[in-house]
């Protein structure tokens, strides 16, 4: 959705010279090597500025929020066409997205590597995952009908699949293998 309001595209193109300013210097000299003064200074901003559109930190600016995660997640499961079950539906939505997608580019492959590479998004990453689990727990049980323990386990280690999966030499490889697994546990859904 495109902002209409000149102040709704200022703050959007504000937020992208941000974090396009942020993955240039990330990409070319490390994570741990930028400091938030510099990207603010490469997007020609204030300091005050990144903070005010990305709270987060240096973290948010190569991985975004958790409200678009939680978002997304709710779409994939609710959205999803007939006769596809929840667990299909989330290994699909899974397998679009950073180490998982077979047609990023190039940038998009390198910040994942970066991601995976360093422990800081590493870390802040899945935290993003794992912080849906309320929210990806509750789709399920409203798709279900079920909201017995099983729903907050599913949801728990299905967010948990990108961080692991992610690390491996063959990551979608080893997606595919993580959603096998849960569909035994879980056949009918």
């Amino acid at each position: 959705m495109t902002p209409t309001g000149r102040r709704e595209r200022k703050k959007a193109a504000t937020r992208e010279a941000l974090a396009g300013a942020a993955r240039r210097l990330f990409l070319e000299r490390g994570f741990d090597q930028v400091t938030v003064a510099e990207i603010a200074d490469e997007a020609d901003t204030a300091v005050s500025t990144l903070f005010a559109h990305f709270p987060g930190g240096k973290e948010a600016l190569v991985l975004g929020d958790r409200s678009e995660r939680e978002q997304s997640l709710t779409a994939a499961v609710r959205e999803r066409p007939e006769g596809v079950t929840i667990l299909q539906a989330l290994h699909d939505f899974l397998a679009t997205r950073g180490p998982f997608d077979p047609d990023s580019t190039r940038q998009d492959t390198r910040l994942a590597d970066l991601v995976v590479a360093t422990p800081a998004l590493r870390t802040y990453a899945r935290s993003l995952w794992t912080g849906c689990e309320t929210t990806l727990a509750q789709v399920i049980a409203e798709e279900t009908g079920s909201d017995d323990f099983s729903v907050r386990q599913l949801a728990r280690y299905v967010l948990e699949v990108p961080d692991l999966a992610g690390t491996e030499p063959d990551p979608p490889a080893a997606l595919a293998a993580a959603f096998a697994r849960l569909k035994l546990a879980w056949p009918g859904l």
